[in-house]
């Protein structure tokens, strides 16, 4: 039987783990051929490697190919979508991860008059520019696609309409999703889809950092300036993966354009669930 993306071409930027990481898997596991960027070529402090991912990709089905790329260089950037072109012609998918979290983890709960103004910069380069460029590289290989849905997808947050870690946080986020929006407009003439995903509290390896064991058995993150958080049932990265593929095997995809679309919701709409088979597709499935 074949898989949704077969013969499918996609792009994930910042995929050595996190998001990234769990959509790359996912997007391999239909059956797509992904070529994953990050910065990460060995191993460091936190786990997770491009070419990791990308072993780990081909082994559920797909075919993964590492491509070390700093997204705040255009011109590798560029050679990216360049390479691509040569490989295959075209391209199906770009999702648009990569986020400087591990760099920004330190300034997160502060106050604007309190940062340096190069975090400002930083999170409008890497999370809003990178996004634009890859998009102004990726959609003439987008146009030349001749299988169905190509789309881009933006992964934002909730803090683009609610206060969220810092002000730059959410500026980055609000002017992510209109993006999306204004972009959306100007592909759908060309048949091109772009939506954003809004994540919920995703366990990733950066948090799983700074979590801690109580007492009666949960595992939470305790954040300065916002509360103690309770991950035991965050989503895995995967989970968000499973929303993007079923997004890019969706037919009717560009009616879903220019919108943004939480994790649970597409889970609700679509039926799946997260790898521990938890989440709102789990009520479909059992009709509870």
């Amino acid at each position: 039987m074949s898989l949704p993306l077969s013969g499918k071409v996609a792009v994930v930027t910042g995929a050595s783990r996190g998001v990234g990481k769990g959509i790359a898997l996912e997007l391999g596991a239909a059956g797509a051929t992904v070529y994953l960027t990050g910065r990460t070529v060995t191993a460091g402090p936190l786990p997770g490697t491009i070419t990791e991912t990308a072993a780990q990709l081909t082994a559920l089905g797909g075919t993964g190919i590492a491509v070390a790329c700093d997204h705040h260089d255009d011109e590798q950037v560029a050679a990216l979508f360049t390479r691509i072109d040569a490989d295959h012609g075209s391209l199906d998918i770009l999702v648009n991860n990569v986020f400087s979290a591990p760099d920004l983890a330190q300034w997160l709960h502060k106050p604007f008059w309190e940062l340096p103004i190069h975090v400002f910069d930083e999170v409008l380069a890497i999370g809003l520019r990178s996004h634009y460029v890859a998009g102004l590289y990726a959609a003439p290989l987008l146009f030349k696609t001749d299988r169905p849905g190509p789309v881009i997808v933006n992964i934002s947050s909730s803090g683009a309409q609610s206060y969220g870690h810092n002000v730059m946080y959410g500026v980055g986020k609000a002017a992510l999703d209109k993006m999306t929006a204004d972009m959306a407009v100007e592909l759908r003439p060309h048949g091109i889809a772009v939506v954003s995903i809004w994540p919920g509290l995703v366990h990733t390896e950066l948090l799983a950092t700074a979590a801690r064991a109580t007492a009666d058995g949960r595992t939470v993150v305790d954040i300065p300036g916002e509360g103690t958080f309770d991950i035991t049932h965050a989503e895995s990265p995967r989970f968000v993966g499973r929303a993007v593929t079923a997004l890019a095997s969706d037919p009717d995809l560009l009616q879903r354009s220019g919108g943004k679309h939480t994790t649970a919701e597409l889970a609700t709409r679509y039926g799946f669930t997260d790898i521990d088979g938890t989440g709102p597709g789990a009520r479909l499935r059992t009709g509870a």
